[in-house]
């Protein structure tokens, strides 16, 4: 005997998920994601001349800015924002663009539960759609 859930789905069913990119004008790439009542806005701006202090010149920086929906930053904010920031520098060739500094901002525009999710899904369209960042390992045909 199957239970619903309190918004009405079977516990096999998964939340609706949709996807929009090229959702801001102004930024190098960017992805609307959403699952259920979650949605993230994504956007990628550089690569820019320069890298932050104590980085690398001989690479590109990765720099990754979390807005929560409201409020400041907080203890898990900054660890997404770190967890994001080692998984770029770990699948993105650092080297094709040395001395310059690529920036993520990440906007949660409404958050029930599955933000993290849909931040790994959001980074993962940008590799696909050629926008922003440098190249992934192993996939040359498709810069981030």
């Amino acid at each position: 005997m199957e239970i619903d859930r309190d918004d009405g789905r079977s516990p096999s069913q998964l939340r609706p998920l949709s996807c929009s990119s090229n959702v801001l004008h102004r930024a190098h790439g960017s992805a609307s994601w959403s699952q259920g009542d979650t949605k993230v806005l994504t956007a990628v701006y550089g690569p820019k001349a320069g890298t932050k202090k104590y980085e690398n010149p001989e690479k590109a920086c990765v720099e990754v800015i979390w807005k929560p929906k409201t409020g400041q930053i907080g203890k898990l904010e900054r660890e997404y924002e770190m967890i994001l920031k080692r998984t770029l520098q770990s699948i993105c060739i650092l080297t094709l663009n040395p001395n310059t500094t690529t920036s993520i901002v990440v906007q949660v525009v409404n958050d029930d539960g599955a933000v993290s999710y849909l931040l790994l899904l959001s980074i993962r369209c940008r590799a696909r759609t050629g926008d922003g960042l440098t190249q992934i390992k192993g996939e040359s045909a498709h810069p981030i």
